[in-house]
């Protein structure tokens, strides 16, 4: 075990070519998947949370059932939408990076919509009367009350941000795990397992626990600081 975890940390502190090529390809993934969840997700959320429209409950039934789907449904059915005979296959983008950030995108819109919404409704109860004084239209509605819950908003990146980059079944579905191409953290550590190299699946294991730790230290002195900023 010692030797084995030896190797690990020699190939993450070596600056093995692999283990970071892997990583690279996680993260920048996972970020555009992200910024794609949160551009889509936190307006969605704020809309779910101060709007009133006829079959708004369907919605948020919809919403919370979309965040629990098993994820390797959202890769089946991606696989299906990208493969040469499914609707989008002339676009070439089945084992594509783009074709597991799409993937990705659809897992952490739900999740980011579906806590903020919560999270937005919870502030609205305290804005409501001030908002609804001001006969401001409601897209400015949802800007400010986005505005007034972003340090509360932080968690729910986070969040989207860890259901990305930890995700397995769909972007093994959708990108193939191709060595040099598609291959991110999580798909490589199933692969390296199965094969029985412990040393670079603990390795890739040491830098996916390093980048989700990191991103938490981060998130939080962005919070603190900003909070003692602007009170």
């Amino acid at each position: 075990m010692w030797d084995t975890l030896y190797q690990a940390f020699s190939l993450v502190f070596n600056l093995d070519p692999e283990v970071w090529s892997i990583a690279f390809t996680s993260i920048s993934v996972s970020a555009i998947a992200l910024l794609n969840g949160v551009i889509i997700g936190l307006p969605l959320g704020a809309f779910l949370a101060i709007a009133h429209f006829p079959g708004k409950k369907w919605c948020l039934t919809i919403l919370n059932t979309c965040m629990n789907v098993p994820t390797v449904i959202i890769g089946v059915l991606i696989y299906l939408l990208l493969s040469r005979s499914g609707p989008l296959g002339d676009l070439g983008l089945l084992f594509t990076k783009t074709g597991m950030i799409i993937a990705q995108t659809l897992l952490t819109t739900p999740i980011i919509a579906a806590i903020s919404r919560q999270i937005i409704a919870d502030a609205w109860q305290s804005h409501r009367d001030t908002f609804t004084s001001l006969h401001l239209r409601l897209f400015h509605q949802m800007k400010w009350i986005l505005w007034d819950c972003r340090f509360s908003l932080v968690i729910v990146i986070l969040l989207g941000f860890s259901r990305a980059i930890s995700e397995v079944g769909a972007v093994m579905i959708v990108g193939g795990n191709i060595a040099h191409h598609t291959r991110t953290l999580t798909t490589a550590i199933a692969l390296e397992t199965s094969k029985g190299d412990l040393a670079l699946s603990l390795s890739l294991g040491i830098v996916l626990l390093s980048i989700v730790l990191l991103a938490n230290i981060a998130a939080h002195f962005l919070k603190s600081s900003a909070e003692r900023k602007y009170g």
